[in-house]
């Protein structure tokens, strides 16, 4: 089953490939997150002010629909040293283009911590993106995207509690 769905996303992703509208990019973005714990927690929960920086690619699958992988690394979690994480991601955005310069879109990520080796954190988390882009020139863009934890990102073998990362990212970039 898993090389039969390996071999069908190899097949899309090569026909994505041929395709004749595809941009390339970087992407740099201030993050404010935090964590939402169930149970409610017994210390102060602040947010972290945090960075991302990564690259993209941008398949035209049509005048106005698009799809976006991104693959990006990402400091998030509290503001105390504790309940810190850094990931690697893999947002993979369905993009809808509004107007010539304004376009939204959402979809899956994926990311994998790049913190400690022996933290109360996940090694793998899920989570759901959404976001608006703006063009400022041709090449130059704005955005400001909203992801939300699907998934606990805590490790259940370690602790009773749950937490979900929740981020928004104010970005700049360059389309090439």
């Amino acid at each position: 089953m898993k090389r039969n769905l390996l071999a069908l996303a190899l097949v899309c992703l090569t026909s994505l490939g041929f395709s004749q509208d595809i941009k390339y990019g970087i992407r740099g973005a201030l993050n404010v997150s935090n964590l939402d714990f169930e149970p409610d927690t017994d210390f102060e929960n602040q947010h972290r002010n945090g960075f991302a920086f990564g690259g993209f690619v941008e398949f035209n699958l049509s005048d106005i629909i698009s799809l976006m992988p991104e693959l990006q690394w990402s400091a998030e979690g509290g503001k105390d040293e504790s309940i810190r994480a850094d990931y690697i991601q893999m947002p993979i955005q369905l993009r809808f283009a509004l107007s010539d310069r304004l376009t939204i879109g959402g979809g899956p990520q994926v990311a994998l911590k790049t913190w400690k080796n022996e933290d109360a954190f996940a090694t793998f988390t899920f989570s759901g993106v959404a976001g608006v882009e703006y063009m400022i020139t041709s090449e130059i863009f704005v955005d400001a995207r909203y992801s939300y934890g699907i998934t606990n990102i805590l490790d259940e073998d370690l602790t009773d509690s749950r937490a979900k990362n929740h981020v928004m990212q104010f970005g700049v970039g360059i389309k090439i």
